[in-house]
């Protein structure tokens, strides 16, 4: 896998890592000002737990391409990197269809630019 794959790959785990923290740990400080005018504020409180299910799954994504820097196999890094990349954009479309157009820009179009630099040529 070409190097400006595993940069991607990394920003993108990050990110869900991020989310995790967000809606895990912070729901109800950080989660508040980040969600600006998404959610009512008197929301955050009754939200939290299903806020933190959604930040263990974000948590599980981030892990999955955090898996692939430690496998040797091109072919079976390939595939791990594909699959939890994919899952990561169709959530992100699955969000901005329900929820709001700009998931699609913060989660889905990271995860779509990155796997695009997978298929290219390793250097």
């Amino acid at each position: 896998m070409n190097i400006l794959a595993q940069i991607l790959i990394g920003i993108v785990a990050a990110e869900h890592l991020y989310i995790l923290w967000l809606e895990m740990f912070a729901w109800e400080t950080k989660g508040k000002k980040v969600f600006k005018g998404a959610l009512r504020e008197e929301l955050f409180k009754p939200t939290k737990t299903m806020a933190a299910n959604q930040g263990l799954y974000n948590g599980f994504l981030a892990a999955g391409l955090i898996w692939t820097f430690f496998i040797d196999d091109h072919h079976w890094k390939l595939y791990i990197a594909v699959f939890f990349l994919t899952c990561i954009i169709i959530a992100g479309i699955f969000g901005a269809v329900t929820a709001h157009k700009k998931i699609f820009f913060v989660q889905g179009l990271p995860a779509l630019i990155a796997l695009i630099a997978v298929h290219l040529p390793l250097s």
